[in-house]
């Protein structure tokens, strides 16, 4: 009787909802592969660690919370903030302890704890990829406190430019570009990251009064290009090649990331290939980020452009900056950087709903990432319940990047249903063997059909469990019914087993123990 009532109710509930949503537009059908992440900001403490919380137990807690959140909203990576100003929220490195995790620059955390692998492991044991997310060009704030005798800033003052009230690292000495790309190694190679990610500061946006002083560098060291404006593009670009190199010689399943400003150029008779738009300020023509470029010479695995703008911009529409980006992606991968922070500065609550719908017709467009994490916890606007309810109602993998690993891992070996005491199925299964690559099984997906269907993998309301665990139990089956149930598995970058485990479970006989076949 409980059990009628219960199906009863969430039959009720599913129609409520069903019949709400229709009333203004079906619900979404998501795709089975689709990168979805939030930005966690620490810089000013945005997002973690919360501000004055400079107890290490305290901001564990506090992260798990976060992660939690995200997991429950089917989200399948976190992108954190890691290093704020050459600064550190990490261990095994070179600059100092953030002021931002410990109140002050250089001091330790108390009780002591590697922030850093303390975010990966959590975030791994719940299958989020964890991107390393560092600030490329800040050395100090415009509010830093004191700072610790081997800053960077301090250790090196000629290395550093000022500009609008902060230091920021040269990008035309060759030797500044070696220090950032050995931080960049560091990492990779001490921490299981999943991914290098760095946002859109590369040289300074432009501030009216404010000049430039690179002049003397740039005498230094032109190498024959004679004019300043390409000489720091090819600075830049000689940063994230080396970068990009040192990422695939030190670990080569390592993803690297760049999340540019949405606009690389606009539009002109001279710029062809720029986008119908008419920003203010461009990454090619005033940050000297060439990220296009970067795309399509394969220097970095995806793009993640901020189009923090909405449909209706009369200067920079959202629709036609995705479109553009979903036609120079070159092959790799394309997520869309999402300013839902601005639910709360005005944006119509439907705007952000409206520019997921708009992404997932665009068949280069592969996820997106949100600014900023709180915006999601906090839920501005109802958005987060949005993804819950409706686009990230199932879960979905983290699209595979073939450049870096095309090999799928074998199929898990055997999969068991038990039933006791007519109870739920319990099904628990063995992983496969090392795939031809070495990979292992790293995750597993669980499908459930009816006995005499035929499995389609790509049903996600077929799909029961993502994760690592290679257990589970099936509370939604019904009593007395039979199902056929299928296991794959999945590599570190993503890749689906071709082969798969199957069980049949047979309860029409009321056995206490299911018959297997």
């Amino acid at each position: 009787m409980i059990n009628h009532i219960v199906h009863f109710c969430s039959f009720i509930l599913f129609t409520c909802i069903s019949c709400h949503s229709q009333k203004y537009r079906q619900l979404s059908k998501p795709p089975k592969y689709e990168f979805r992440a939030a930005w966690i900001a620490t810089v000013e403490n945005i997002d973690w660690p919360k501000r004055g919380q400079y107890n290490s137990e305290l901001q564990k807690q506090d992260f798990i919370r976060i992660l939690d959140e995200h997991k429950q909203s089917n989200l399948n990576a976190v992108l954190v903030q890691v290093r704020d100003a050459c600064d550190a929220y990490y261990a095994k490195g070179i600059e100092p302890w953030s002021e931002f995790l410990t109140g002050q620059q250089g001091r330790f955390p108390t009780p002591f704890y590697d922030p850093l692998s303390f975010m990966i492991e959590e975030a791994h044991n719940r299958n989020l990829e964890f991107h390393a997310w560092l600030n490329l060009n800040r050395a100090t704030l415009k509010k830093s406190n004191m700072l610790a005798p081997d800053h960077i800033s301090n250790l090196k003052p000629e290395w550093m430019l000022t500009y609008d009230g902060q230091k920021l690292l040269n990008f035309g000495i060759p030797e500044v570009r070696t220090y950032i790309t050995e931080v960049v190694e560091q990492i990779v190679k001490n921490y299981d990251v999943d991914g290098i990610h760095f946002d859109d500061y590369f040289y300074p946006y432009e501030v009216t009064g404010q000049v430039l002083k690179d002049a003397e560098t740039f005498k230094k060291y032109n190498g024959g290009i004679k004019d300043i404006q390409q000489w720091r593009r090819s600075n830049t670009d000689s940063l994230i090649y080396q970068i990009s190199k040192v990422i695939q010689k030190t670990k080569p399943r390592v993803k690297f990331g760049i999340s540019p400003f949405g606009v690389w150029k606009n539009y002109s008779p001279k710029t062809t290939n720029g986008s119908m738009t008419q920003a203010g300020q461009t990454s090619y023509d005033h940050l000297y980020a060439d990220t296009r470029k970067w795309v399509e010479l394969g220097w970095i695995d995806y793009i993640a452009p901020q189009i923090y703008f909405h449909q209706a911009h009369p200067k920079v529409p959202y629709n036609e900056l995705t479109s553009w980006w979903a036609a120079n992606s070159f092959g790799r991968h394309l997520y869309i950087g999402h300013g839902i922070y601005k639910i709360k500065a005005g944006w119509s609550l439907t705007e952000a709903s409206k520019q997921i719908r708009f992404d997932r017709n665009i068949t280069n467009v592969k996820g997106g990432i949100f600014y900023s994490s709180k915006s999601l916890t906090e839920n501005y606007g109802g958005f987060q319940d949005s993804l819950r309810t409706d686009f990230y109602r199932y879960p979905a993998i983290v699209p595979p990047m073939p450049w870096k690993d095309s090999i799928p891992p074998l199929a898990p070996q055997k999969v068991i249903a038990v039933k006791k005491d007519f109870g739920f199925p319990i099904l628990t299964w063995q992983p496969g063997e090392k795939a031809s690559d070495n990979d292992e099984n790293y995750y597993f997906a669980l499908y459930r059909f009816e006995k005499n269907e035929v499995p389609d993998f790509n049903r996600l309301d077929k799909m029961l469990y993502l994760g690592k665990k290679n257990s589970f139990e099936d509370f939604s089956a019904e009593r007395f019914h039979g199902y056929s149930y299928y296991v794959t598995s999945f590599d570190r970058l993503h890749n689906e087993s071709k082969g798969f485990a199957v069980v049949s479970t047979d309860y029409g006989s009321k056995d206490k123990e299911s018959n297997l076949k």
